[in-house]
């Protein structure tokens, strides 16, 4: 009973989870007269407003902005925080400990505080509606120095102290004994890192001021802000239906990665 109660309860919460991603590709399926009914299956079913999404809108280059700016803030994430997670753990130095605290003490400054900072410097520097503008806020994350060093901390020091031994420099530990041992926590910084620049909107919102150079989220709000009919709630559906599509892919590639990733981060 006990059993069958359980499985109850996970099928029911998986409908929970999953019928607004079958509301989203619904609603994108259907004209815009019929937006607003509660039919969960479209009456007549039509891919007109992707065609439109794509004509009406670059859509394609949101796409590749986004790509752009994951892979590029996911790569400099993971070699910054892994690269300074190793010094902080495996390292004695003086003001170790306050730096730490320093670096700690910037998750609890809300990103709202930030924006101003980051706006006039991107002022001052050009970088308004650039990749560069978008992307210098988020190539290093103090939860990805965090998440490293606590990992890097559980790494035997005999075995670093052998390699030194036979003569390998830190880069090669680094890099051939290290990282190896902590891919479990490397892959789940990997996987928010992308997840978190696919999904960020405040600060592209901010920076960008031409279309070409948008991303996906704040494309998205475009068809909110441009359009005042109907439709624009089957093309926002249309552009949410295709944003997740890169990350289902990514989900089904690494879901053991992911899995395991984040329950290791949860015992950690």
């Amino acid at each position: 009973m006990s059993r069958t109660f359980r499985l109850i309860l996970l099928a029911v919460g998986s409908l929970g989870m999953i019928f607004p991603f079958v509301w989203m590709i619904s609603t994108s399926l259907k004209f815009p007269v019929d937006a607003f009914t509660l039919n969960l299956l479209p009456k007549q079913a039509t891919l007109s407003n992707y065609v439109e999404v794509f004509t009406r809108t670059p859509f394609s280059q949101w796409i590749l902005n986004s790509v752009i700016i994951a892979i590029i803030t996911t790569i400099s994430v993971c070699f910054f925080d892994t690269v300074i997670g190793y010094v902080l753990a495996k390292f004695s130095f003086r003001g170790k400990k306050l730096i730490f605290a320093a670096i700690l003490s910037t998750l609890m400054v809300p990103t709202e505080m930030l924006i101003i900072p980051w706006y006039l410097l991107t002022v001052k520097l050009g970088w308004v509606d650039t990749y560069i503008g978008i992307l210098f806020p988020g190539l290093i994350s103090a939860f990805g120095i965090f998440l490293m060093k606590q990992f890097m901390e559980s790494l035997p020091v005999d075995l670093l102290d052998a390699a030194r031994i036979d003569g390998m420099n830190e880069w090669n530990i680094l890099f051939r004994i290290s990282i190896p041992l902590v891919k479990p926590a490397l892959a789940t910084l990997c996987i928010l890192s992308f997840l978190g620049s696919w999904n960020a909107f405040i600060w592209p919102l901010i920076v960008t001021q031409t279309p070409e150079h948008l991303t996906i989220p704040v494309g998205i709000s475009y068809f909110s802000s441009e359009l005042k009919d109907s439709s624009s709630w089957v093309l926002i559906m249309t552009g949410a239906s295709l944003s997740v599509i890169p990350l289902i892919v990514i989900f089904f590639i690494f879901q053991k990665q992911i899995i395991r990733g984040i329950a290791l981060t949860g015992f950690k």
